[in-house]
Parts: structure tokens; sequence; C-alpha cells
């Protein structure tokens, strides 16, 4: 911390920040939930109390296949806490330990693999006795066909081992999402462990452009309305919903169907999540929330959408983001080089005639957002000359010499500091 106690999520750590001595700051956070203090003893807890489903002991009596889905290593999900009593709870139940298989949801990212893999899971009896697998959107044997979405038509491919489970659990973290409203439920399910061709289509620009696809709304969403559609499609499927603070403790969860338990943690966070703020400010810092979500280029996109709602028309945008992976796929690394290459504009318009929108472009395309509202400037680390060019937004080298660069620009001193990036959501209202 600065000695004014200013700073914002970076790595594993924080920045410091030194504003002007004429700085007013404004740090944005979301309203603090008491942590759990028997964390484990609440996720065994909610396993008894459902939501609208039976316990978790009595949906296994009986079966014996279970299928249970993890984010991937780019959320901070409590894993270390659940898993292993979410297993000894099944196996108890009579489902043989040999049946139970722990599905990776990767979406169209690349599998978390080796030590990467045994920290993801967080527990090395998990490691040491469940089938683990990641998931590979691309291998059309591993999925099986559902049809078509009858709203949008969405072609629906989700993994084998998943729909073919007699018992069926998403885990996840419920958190603001930039385009799906909330992550966690339905969306560890789809995009999680969908097909490219699932994915595609609702990354494409007819969804993406869609003015209800944004950050904490679900009414009208058309993501969400086809996640939710596709998971009617698979049949009975329930969920684990984990919601942390900012030091990733555990301060609420449930369990029960997939819908119902979902939605009782979003109403939960969302008034403490979406934080009211009176004016708009020209000049916002923010962060990719530090590890993990900072590790690439790719991830850091969502703090750029998140607060634009308080960015000024015509301000400057501040990310502070680690990068400490690089940048993200070659697919995602080609549509930013387009992106440089065509403008913004020309960019938009290759995208829009498409129903299948190639691989990791909708990252870019929602990089428009806020490329349309005003200046975006980016902190990192851990880019190379090359990877900060086709980010298609201004570098620079300090964050104090950019914020007091802003202020002066600007002629305002007034400075929204967002410490958590894309897990607080700042809403205008004046």
């Amino acid at each position: 911390m600065s000695s004014n106690g200013l700073a914002v999520a970076f790595g594993r750590g924080f920045l410091p920040l030194n504003l002007p001595a004429k700085a007013r700051p404004t740090v944005i956070r979301k309203t603090v939930l008491p942590p759990l203090p028997d964390p484990r003893g609440a996720i065994v807890a909610s396993f008894g109390d459902p939501v609208e489903s039976p316990p978790l002991r009595q949906l296994a009596s009986g079966k014996k296949t279970a299928c249970a889905l993890i984010c991937d290593i780019t959320r901070p999900v409590p894993n270390h806490l659940f898993l292993r009593p979410m297993v000894e709870t099944m196996v108890d139940a009579g489902i043989p330990l040999s049946g139970i298989t722990i599905l990776v949801a990767t979406g169209l990212h690349r599998p978390n693999l080796g030590d990467e893999l045994a920290e993801l899971v967080g527990d090395r009896w998990v490691m040491q006795n469940v089938r683990i697998e990641n998931h590979y959107a691309r291998n059309s044997e591993d999925h099986v066909n559902l049809g078509a979405t009858a709203t949008r038509q969405t072609p629906v491919r989700i993994n084998r081992l998943f729909v073919d489970a007699e018992l069926r659990i998403a885990t996840g973290l419920v958190e603001p999402h930039f385009m799906a409203g909330w992550s966690g439920g339905r969306k560890v399910i789809a995009p999680g462990v969908a097909g490219h061709e699932t994915i595609r289509t609702f990354h494409s620009a007819r969804f993406m452009e869609d003015p209800l696809a944004v950050q904490c709304n679900l009414a009208g969403n058309p993501l969400h309305e086809e996640q939710l559609e596709i998971v009617r499609r698979i049949g009975d499927v329930y969920a684990l919903n984990t919601v942390l603070d900012e030091e990733r403790r555990l301060v609420y969860v449930t369990f029960g169907e997939v819908i119902a338990s979902h939605l009782k943690a979003v109403e939960l966070i969302a008034d403490a999540t979406q934080v009211r703020v009176p004016r708009r400010f020209s000049t916002v810092v923010t962060s990719s929330a530090g590890y993990p979500l900072d590790k690439t280029y790719y991830q850091t996109i969502k703090s750029m959408v998140t607060p634009l709602d308080i960015l000024e028309p015509g301000g400057t945008l501040i990310v502070a983001s680690e990068c400490s992976e690089g940048f993200g796929s070659e697919e995602f690394r080609r549509s930013q080089a387009k992106l440089v290459e065509l403008g913004p504009e020309r960019f938009l318009a290759t995208l829009t005639a498409k129903s299948l929108a190639e691989i990791d472009e909708w990252q870019t395309e929602m990089q428009l957002k806020p490329m349309r509202r005003g200046t975006v400037q980016l902190f990192t680390t851990g880019l190379n000359a090359e990877e900060r060019h086709i980010t298609g937004v201004d570098m620079v080298a300090s964050l104090d010499d950019a914020i007091a660069a802003s202020i002066a620009r600007h002629q305002d001193r007034d400075v929204a500091i967002i410490p958590e990036g894309p897990y607080v959501v700042p809403r205008w209202r004046p």
C-alpha cells in the first residue's frame, strides 16, 4: 500500500498509488460481506439443505456415475474447500469412486495440466483418487449433439462425460460477467463444457452487440436465455455456487437445482457488487482483479468494460494488469492484430455478417466498447513490444504518472479508483 493507503490488485499482490496532492480520489469497492467462520462446514451444510432439490446424499443414492464440473484456472474458485466433501458424500451414498469424474470446464481456453491442475484442484487426496479430465471444445467426438435451441437456433453440443453421467453437478464462482450478466451456474455448462459450434454461435456479433448482454443483467440477456435453454435440454443438473470477498474468503454458498441455486446466490450479491456512484469521472483507474484473472491480456479486457458506466465520454480509463502469462491464444492474437490493422469500425463490420464467431475474436469485439467511450491506457509488466502494439490501447510506464497526466489533461482532479477491477460494477446514479 502507498502512504495514503491506495492500491489496486496486480498479480498476487497490489500496486500502490501515489496521487498528486490536488487529486480527490473516490475508492469504489463492493459492500463488505463477512466471511463464513467455518467455510467447509457451510459447504457440507448446503449439501443437506439445498435449494429446490433433494439433498446431495439422496441425489447420489442408487446412482453409479457422477460428473462434477469445475472452472478452469482463470477463476479463483475455492475447489480445495468443497471437492473432497462432495466426492465423499457421493461415495457414502453408494456411487463408486471409480464412477466419479471431475471435468475442468475450459470452454475454448487451453487445458489445465500438471502443477497447474494440482493448484486448481487444491486437494492432494482428490488428485490421487478421482478421475480428472479437461474439456476440449474442438474435439467433436467428445460431445453429444442435443439439436438446436428453439429461440435462436444455437447448436447444442455438450461434453459426453457430463451429459451421460447419472448425477450432474456444476460448481463455480458467482460474480459479475461482462456479457452473460453473472458467472457461475449455467455458464459453467455453456460455454464451460460446450462444443466450439455452441460457443462460437452465442459469442457472435448478434449476441455481443445486444444492449442487454451486459454485466449484472439477466432479464432479456440473450446469452443467459440460451444458457437456460441448453441446461433444460440436458435434463436434471445441480450446482454448487460460491461467493468470495476481496481476500478470496468464502462468504456465501448454495447448493441445489442449477438455475434456482444460482439465482439465490445472485440475489445475495447483486446489491453488494453493484455500487451506486453519484457522478461520472474523467479519470478511472482499475485493475484486472489480480491473479488469476490478470494472467493474460485476453482476460484483462473484462476490466475495461465493467466500469464504463462511470467513465465520462472522452475520459481516460487506466488499467493495471500483470499479464504474467502473456497475451492469450493465437486466435486472439490474430484478432487483435486485425483490429489494429483495420481500425475499430472496419473490424466490427467484418463480424456482423457471421453466424459463427472466429475463436476468441469476441474478446476483441468487447474491447471496442471502451475504445468508443474514451482513451484506454494499460500498465503491464508481462507483454513484449509486439504484443503491446496489438493491444490497440495506449501503454503507460507508470500508473502514478498516467493518473497525473489524465488529471491535467481533463482539468478534473476527481479520480475513481476500483481496486478489484471487474468484480465490482459501478453504476452512475445522478
